[in-house]
């Protein structure tokens, strides 16, 4: 069968097998997975929230461990879902050999693309929702608004596997994860109103920070899990999608091409 290197995806319902699968072997190592995951934005939050936080005092009207606790959610789930979408389906694609197997049944790679694309946003869920946990029981937020940010954080979810699998498509090795992690994750961290708001930015980088999905994503979380509404919520929504659809595309675009070229 000839495959268009540049046609739209199409998909089946084959792709739900594929989830499942990466579910049933992630359960083996749930515990420690969940635990890794939250265990560096939780040592964060302790450590500015409590101790720069006490110094700080109150950012945008919030206690600083509110307003940085806010953020981080956001920040977690985008990076337990770009980790997943990078190493794990990495190690599926390249090194396991994993997709190669599940192409011998009767599953395409637009599938195969989908459902990692799938997992990856799913298994964040189970990161942000510890965290969420965490921040009820020590009492920094216990807004019911919290479960509203639940379906936000899934679409983060979507949106940061989505671009993560672009890096994936283009991997020679683990290497070469390094420079998206340290090129692209960790400014768009400290440029996306996680730490301390945007106002307090040159106005160039203010400009830039409106281009970046973590920036309207935690547009979108923070009221949440402060309690309150977004107050614009279509246009972070509108950014997060075009992301997601667009990452998708580009990223099975590029995933046939080291396939079938």
């Amino acid at each position: 069968m000839t495959i268009h290197i540049h046609a739209l995806p199409r998909l089946t319902t084959r792709f739900w097998p594929v989830v499942l699968r990466n579910l049933l072997v992630w359960r083996k190592l749930a515990v420690p997975s969940v635990i890794g995951n939250i265990a560096e934005p939780l040592i964060t939050l302790v450590a500015f929230g409590y101790g720069l936080g006490s110094m700080i005092g109150r950012v945008e009207g919030l206690p600083y461990i509110l307003y940085l606790a806010s953020g981080s959610v956001a920040v977690s789930c985008a990076l337990a879902a770009t980790f997943e979408a990078l190493y794990s389906a990495y190690s599926r694609m390249e090194v396991q050999k994993t997709w190669e197997s599940i192409m011998n049944a009767p599953i395409a790679l637009d599938d195969i693309v989908f459902a990692e694309l799938l997992w990856a946003s799913i298994k964040s869920m189970f990161t942000v929702a510890a965290i969420l946990a965490v921040l009820f029981v020590l009492g920094i937020s216990r807004e019911p608004t919290m479960l509203l940010a639940l379906p936000v954080l899934w679409l983060v979810g979507l949106t940061f596997a989505a671009i993560a699998l672009i890096f994936n498509a283009l991997a020679r090795g683990y290497d070469f994860f390094t420079y998206y992690f340290t090129l692209v994750m960790t400014p768009m961290t400290f440029l996306s109103g996680v730490y301390f708001p945007l106002s307090q930015m040159p106005v160039p980088l203010q400009w830039l920070a409106q281009v970046l999905p973590l920036t309207h994503a935690v547009a979108l979380v923070r009221p949440l899990v402060i309690g309150e509404l977004p107050a614009r919520p279509l246009v972070p929504v509108a950014v997060l999608c075009a992301y997601a659809v667009l990452g998708y595309y580009v990223s099975l675009v590029l995933t046939r091409r080291r396939f079938f070229k």
